[in-house]
């Protein structure tokens, strides 16, 4: 075939078109192989769908895991608060009703939900300490087992016993046999000079986590933490702060028994003779919320000090020291109440009028009307009546929630 001149004259175009054909070609079986591809992967998309689907009439809409939706928003759903009445003598008050207390959370009045009068069983921790520090006390102590079944448990509660040292050790489970309570407490063994206090309360919190509460439907158990033990730390990876935080999410409500041993000589402290690490006129630790910072409020630390302001600093500060009163901080947190063993108050006798309070006082259970609002919850308890101003009410000052994640 002979090629006119205008053929000859289009050739370079000819060639691009060639170029063009052949990338058709090649263009035309990618198309083709994506065909065949497409095609079987339908059966998988008809499978897994993507975009919303409107649900069937009838059909249950699935939801996201609970724990996702527990990242999401933090709420309280119940909030127990043990309530103590005294009158001007001292003596405990017991003929009040639901509709003569006023509880308020963060200002805002609430619906009491359950109230009860000493009635709810207990379930308790005992946390022992078992530091060799302690050995001149451990035959008081031993003999204690019937005090705490007899006027704590009593016939429809239930117990567990940890002991602390440097270690942190489960004793015994929850159980109602009060025979084994008596013999576990009985069969004490000391072990080496530590304290972890901090961590034994967390264990003992935990474990009263999973105690069944109150509810508007059904009664249910009063968790208590009970302590028999020195008011120092020492080793705790935990800080007090985060112990009564959670304490206080998980209504429980701590009390305990402080025992001395600074009367023997051997296990009084050398007198401190290093420097002074402070230069003069200045303070280790910040102030109390509220408060001057003074020579006299610094010695206070370890004295009379206002125990309501330094546990409600403690659970909103809770990785800093409480270096003073730990034990005392720590039941007025939750609405308990700190007896220290010395003088005419033997242990015994110590944990009996603790006893004889937890069969006296009053629970309030109500659900917080702002109970996803992060920060620190002011509860505050007060009796409507005539008599009111001669009424001294002692109830826990608050709870905190945390930011929620995500």
């Amino acid at each position: 075939m002979k090629y006119t001149p205008v053929a000859q004259a289009r050739l370079p175009q000819a060639g691009l078109s060639c170029q063009v054909i052949h990338m058709g070609r090649n263009i035309g079986a990618f198309l083709i192989l994506a065909l065949l591809l497409a095609l079987a992967a339908a059966p998988a998309r008809a499978q897994a769908p993507s975009g919303p689907l409107t649900p069937k009439p009838g059909a249950d809409v699935q939801q996201p895991p609970k724990n996702a939706q527990a990242k999401l928003k933090v709420q309280v759903a119940l909030v127990n608060t043990p309530v103590t009445v005294r009158n001007a003598r001292g003596e405990m008050v017991h003929n009040l009703e639901a509709q003569d207390f006023q509880i308020t959370d963060n200002g805002a009045p609430q619906q009491i939900s359950h109230f009860d009068l000493g009635g709810d069983p207990i379930s308790m921790v005992i946390l022992v300490e078992t530091s060799s520090r302690i050995a001149p006390l451990l035959p008081a102590m031993s003999k204690t087992g019937i005090v705490f079944t007899q006027t704590i448990m009593g016939p429809s509660g239930e117990a567990a016993v940890v002991g602390f040292n440097d270690s942190v050790d489960k004793l015994q489970e929850f159980t109602t046999n009060s025979d084994v309570i008596e013999n576990t407490i009985a069969r004490l063994k000391l072990g080496t000079s530590g304290s972890k206090l901090y961590d034994a309360m967390t264990v003992g919190v935990e474990m009263l986590t999973g105690r069944p509460q109150a509810t508007p439907e059904k009664p249910g158990r009063r968790r208590v933490l009970m302590i028999m033990s020195e008011a120092t730390d020492q080793g705790s990876s935990a800080k007090l702060g985060e112990v009564l935080r959670q304490a206080q999410l998980a209504n429980v409500t701590i009390y305990s028994v402080g025992l001395s041993t600074t009367s023997a000589e051997f296990r009084s402290k050398p007198k401190d003779t290093r420097p002074e690490m402070n230069p003069p006129g200045t303070f280790p630790l910040p102030p109390f919320p509220g408060s001057v910072q003074t020579p006299t409020t610094e010695d206070n630390r370890s004295g009379n000090i206002d125990l309501m302001a330094a546990a409600v600093w403690a659970v909103q500060h809770i990785h800093d020291a409480v270096t003073a009163n730990a034990l005392e901080v720590a039941t007025t947190a939750t609405g308990g109440v700190h007896l220290a063993a010395f003088k005419d108050r033997t242990i015994e006798k110590a944990i009996d009028e603790i006893g004889g309070e937890l069969h006296s006082q009053y629970t309030i259970s109500y659900t917080p009307t702002d109970a996803d609002v992060p920060g620190y919850h002011e509860i505050k308890v007060n009796v409507l009546r005539k008599d009111a101003k001669n009424l001294k009410v002692r109830a826990r000052p608050g709870y905190y929630l945390a930011q929620p994640e995500g």
